[in-house]
C-alpha cells in the first residue's frame, strides 16, 4: 500500500516537516557510528536488501537463496529492534466514532526497495490492495492480524475451453491464497508479482505492527496502488463457465475508484536504530 502523497494527511505532512527539521543529519549520525560495532538488525536488513534489490525493476523476483537471506533476518526481528512497543500512542484508537487511523513509520526508500512499518490499533483495516510488479516481505512484529490474500486466475492459452476470467462489469476472477489469523511470533510472509497472494487485506485483531519490505516500491504512475472490492463468487456463478465446483475459494474483484474513504494513514517519525548508507 502506497503511503506517500495521497495517503498522508495534511496534519501528518506538517508533522513530518517539523520532525525533519529537528532530526539529526545523516552526516551527524554517521559520525556517531563506532568502527567495528556489531550492526543492528535494521542495518543488517538494509545491507541485505541493498544487495538483493540492487538491480530491481518491476517484475523482479529475487533468487531463492536471496529470499531466504531476507526472510531469515525478518524472522529474527523483534519489536525492540525497531524501537516499537504496544504501549506507544500509535496503537490507541482515540476516536471510537471513526475507523481507527493507521500510523506509517518510514524507515527507508530508494528506487529499488523500501522499508516501512504499519502500526495498527485493534480493528484497524488496510483494505484489499495490490502490489504491481513487486516482491513483498511482511513481518508481523507483535499482535494478531487477519490476512486475506488473492492471486488472479489465469487460464492457459493452450486450454481447450476458453472460460471467462473477467466480467463485462470489470470484475475479474481471483483465487484466495490466504484467509487466516496470524499471531506474532510467526514466519515472514512473502508475495510475488504473480503469486503468493499479491492482493491482500490486513485486519488488526489486536494492537499490531507489521514491517514491509517492497522491491521495488510503489511509483506513480508505473506502479500505483489499486484497491478492490471483493464479491463472493457464487453471486456470479452463472456468468462464467469455469469448472470451480461451488466456487469456494474464489471471488470476483472490482477496482475501487481511488483510495477508500475509510482508510486514514498518518505518517510519523521512525525513531528506531539509524540506518547507515555506506
Amino acid at each position: 500500500m502506497r503511503v506517500e502523497g495521497e495517503l498522508a494527511t495534511k496534519s501528518s505532512g506538517a508533522q513530518l516537516v517539523s520532525n525533519k527539521a529537528n532530526r539529526p543529519s545523516k552526516k551527524g549520525k554517521r559520525r556517531q557510528r563506532r568502527p567495528h560495532c556489531k550492526p543492528t538488525m535494521v542495518q543488517r536488513l538494509f545491507d541485505t536488501c541493498k544487495l538483493v534489490f540492487a538491480e530491481a525493476t518491476a517484475g523482479f523476483v529475487p533468487p531463492p537463496e536471496d529470499v531466504s537471506r531476507i526472510r531469515s533476518i525478518l524472522d529474527s526481528l523483534k519489536p525492540t529492534d525497531v524501537g516499537l512497543s504496544p504501549k506507544l500512542p500509535f496503537f490507541k484508537n482515540i476516536n471510537t466514532s471513526m475507523p481507527p487511523s493507521i500510523t506509517y513509520l518510514h524507515v527507508y526508500e530508494c528506487h529499488q526497495f523500501s522499508i516501512g512499518i504499519f502500526c495498527l490499533p485493534p480493528s484497524a483495516v488496510i483494505p484489499l490492495h495490490n502490489h504491481p510488479g513487486m516482491t513483498v516481505f511482511s513481518k508481523i512484529l507483535f499482535g494478531s492480524m487477519h490476512i486475506k490474500s488473492y492471486d488472479w486466475v489465469v487460464v492457459s492459452q493452450d486450454s481447450v475451453e476458453h472460460p471467462i476470467e473477467a466480467l463485462s462489469s470489470g470484475e475479474r476472477l481471483a483465487k484466495v491464497k490466504t484467509d487466516e489469523v496470524f499471531t506474532a511470533p510467526c514466519e515472514t510472509s512473502i508475495l510475488y508479482p504473480a503469486s503468493g497472494g499479491n492482493m491482500h487485506c490486513f485486519t488488526a485483531k489486536t494492537k499490531c505492527a507489521v514491517l514491509d519490505v517492497l522491491g521495488p516500491p510503489y511509483s506513480v504512475p508505473d506502479r500505483n496502488c489499486t484497491y478492490y472490492y471483493d464479491r463472493v463468487y457464487a453471486k456470479h456463478a452463472g456468468e462464467s463457465p469455469l469448472d470451480l465446483g461451488e466456487g469456494d475459494g474464489y471471488s470476483w474483484l472490482q477496482e475501487r475508484a481511488g483510495k477508500p474513504d475509510e482508510l486514514l494513514v498518518i505518517g510519523a517519525e521512525y525513531s528506531g536504530p539509524t540506518i547507515v548508507e555506506g
